[in-house]
């Protein structure tokens, strides 16, 4: 009879909603946890019924729903980071921001989806109050894409120098790291991010990918970011690791459906399946 060797591993939890298309949300959060050899765990905050073309519909869980899986798993498993995507509304904002605090979740990473990278708003202006308001102020780390950054610095971003003054600006929103994300920025700026902890402004670039297979990428960067750093490693550490896996996905994104594909979260298994 074999004896199972037991494994223990690093715990991370998503707070985010489910993408039926399996490009972004939970589904990109954990399988980005996975290749880093992270227990993925998750709470549920909406359902989306979308594919590569685009959104038909999503549907929000209660509040109330929301805090029971969080509770579910932080009481029992144990996580040493979390990180939030979607969560659609001032109500699920309030509420995981309270168990935020509540329950001392670590290595807080809030992406703060509130404008896609094409500048579409996807969530109510109340629900970009709640978060600044709420959520932001708790963040380890907070990464906003361009448009995100123009609402939550109320300036105009479209130089490298706007982005520096924006991650400044909005640190004082209270997270204590920001990452400004390059991704919708023109020209030479595409995928050039802004870092700002309060002392430390860096420019961080990493190879250009030319596809137009990226759906999921901001999710997979902020789960990246998650898993790294319950894998123990600082802030700054995460980020440049965390772009390195991004850029490596999407140099194997994938062309599924008839839109925008997402990237190769399984990247090496794709490297060994080629001819």
């Amino acid at each position: 009879m074999s004896v199972s060797n037991y494994l223990t591993v690093p715990v991370a939890l998503t707070i985010a909603g489910s993408d039926s298309g399996g490009g972004a949300g939970i589904q990109a959060d954990l399988r980005t946890f996975a290749f880093h050899k992270v227990h993925g765990t998750s709470a549920l905050t909406c359902v989306t019924a979308q594919n590569t073309q685009g959104v038909d519909r999503v549907d929000a869980l209660p509040a109330a729903a929301v805090i029971a899986q969080i509770l579910a798993v932080v009481r029992d498993i144990g996580v040493q980071a979390v990180k939030t995507g979607m969560l659609l509304n001032p109500e699920i904002i309030a509420a995981v921001a309270e168990q935020a605090m509540e329950e001392h979740l670590p290595n807080l990473v809030v992406d703060p989806v509130m404008v896609s990278r094409t500048g579409s708003q996807l969530i109510a202006d109340e629900a970009i109050l709640a978060l600044r308001e709420c959520l932001i102020p708790l963040a380890t780390i907070l990464t906003p894409n361009r448009y995100e950054a123009q609402i939550l610095s109320a300036s105009e971003i479209d130089t490298l120098e706007s982005m520096q003054a924006a991650a400044q600006r909005i640190f004082t929103l209270g997270a204590r790291a920001v990452l400004v994300k390059g991704g919708g920025m023109p020209g030479e700026l595409r995928g050039v991010d802004v870092w700002f902890d309060g002392n430390r402004l860096e420019v961080l670039k990493t190879a250009t990918v030319e596809t137009i297979h990226t759906h999921g990428t901001g999710c997979t960067l902020s789960a990246a970011i998650t898993a790294n750093l319950a894998l123990g490693h600082d802030m700054f550490t995460a980020v440049k690791l965390a772009k390195s896996y991004v850029t490596s996905a999407l140099h194997y994104s994938l062309q599924l459906g008839q839109g925008q594909g997402p990237v190769g979260h399984f990247f090496p298994l794709l490297e060994s399946s080629q001819p």
